[in-house]
């Protein structure tokens, strides 16, 4: 009781001498002494979603800190997965996976401060996917070439952010007006095929030929809504409206940010006020409140509020969630480690698994500790609290 009451005194003071996102990191990099080592990689280099995504987090901790050893930590990894001529390690565009877009969020921010061109170079590459990604018949960029016509709302996250921020950054005026529609687009209209009226929550995903086993054949919908699928594509709306100008586009994902907030808030628990692994079968046996959906959607409260988005919930209310979000879900170890439990491991639908998208098959999916994709929100939930 007392480790659990420093942790949340650490973590919701923003005077607090150690902060907490600070601790995070070092909690994590002592788990990892390299970061070929985060996600179980055991030293492997693999150009990975989630290894980016949780050193992202690391790097906006060093941007707020200036502790070198986190920058150099992060560093090493990207300088050694992409060689010279900006060639990323095993990387093919021609699988038009939009997980391997992600892990090139880093490099904005490492070219920056480093000012490698390799790095300038290697985002380049991950344009030219963006540009040929295979899309549905509506428009819809495909999640990967190996799931043909399905748009997933985890997909939203892994490539418009870094589609988002290179339009700003480097494409021509004349053509960033078409790119922010496309991006709009995107959110929009996976937001349509993936909506739910009967609960007002999005499915996890959409198959636009309605052929996949795992759809209803007469909308395309899947089974469910999976809490971390909503929790991807909420911190996905929240970071593009950071960067897009102001205008219809930005107007058109602020309405939905809005629409997805509104939604999750009542399928929150009463007690924990978190969110559950399967969001529409709130207190059905076998569910369970999961960490990762719940940091992401506490961080999307955050930023939200910060950019003042958010028509129906306040900064106060948002804070409150992060201190419930730590309550619940952080403990520290016996070597005063900061761990955040209760993580869903992964989830997908068809593929090699034959993946169902049922309840059974979701709360079935191994839990773990320490898990990026709770871990990163974690880090980004922190530093929303400890903005000045």
């Amino acid at each position: 009781m007392k480790k659990l009451l420093l942790i949340t005194m650490i973590a919701v003071s923003c005077s607090a001498p150690k902060q907490f996102s600070g601790e995070v990191v070092r909690s994590e990099m002592v788990r990892c002494p390299e970061a070929s080592y985060i996600d179980g990689q055991e030293g492997q280099l693999k150009w990975n979603y989630t290894t980016g995504l949780e050193l992202k987090a690391f790097l906006d901790v060093y941007e707020r800190s200036r502790q070198t050893k986190i920058l150099e930590y992060v560093d090493a990894w990207y300088d050694a997965i992409i060689d010279e001529s900006g060639t990323i390690y095993k990387y093919k565009r021609s699988n038009y996976s939009t997980d391997h877009i992600c892990p090139g969020r880093t490099l904005f921010q490492l070219y920056d401060i480093t000012g490698k061109e390799k790095y300038r170079m290697a985002m380049d590459t991950l344009y030219r996917q963006i540009q040929e990604q295979p899309r549905t018949p509506e428009g819809g960029f495909w999640h990967k070439k190996i799931y043909p016509d399905q748009m997933w709302l985890d997909g939203l996250y892994m490539a418009q952010p870094f589609y988002a921020e290179y339009t700003k950054r480097y494409v021509p005026d004349s053509l960033k007006t078409a790119n922010y529609k496309d991006i709009a687009h995107q959110f929009s209209l996976v937001y349509e095929h993936t909506y739910d009226p009967a609960t007002g929550l999005l499915r996890h995903a959409w198959d636009s030929s309605h052929e996949m086993f795992w759809c209803n054949p007469e909308n395309g919908q899947s089974k469910h809504s999976w809490g971390r699928a909503m929790g991807w594509y909420a911190m996905a709306l929240a970071d593009v409206i950071e960067i897009l100008p102001e205008g219809e586009e930005r107007a058109t994902l602020v309405d939905l940010l809005n629409r997805v907030m509104d939604s999750v808030m009542p399928y929150s628990t009463k007690s924990s006020a978190m969110w559950f692994q399967v969001l529409d079968c709130p207190g059905r046996e076998g569910n369970y409140v999961e960490a990762t959906c719940s940091a992401m959607f506490v961080y999307a409260m955050l930023k939200g509020t910060r950019l003042g988005v958010l028509r129906n919930i306040t900064a106060d209310k948002a804070r409150r969630r992060y201190t419930k979000l730590l309550q619940t879900f952080v403990r520290l170890d016996s070597d005063s480690l900061i761990n955040l439990n209760s993580c869903c491991e992964v989830a997908g639908l068809g593929g090699k698994q034959n993946r169902s998208g049922d309840y059974d098959y979701y709360i079935n999916e191994p839990v773990r500790s320490n898990d990026p994709k709770g871990i990163g929100p974690l880090i980004w939930a922190a530093l929303e609290m400890e903005r000045k």
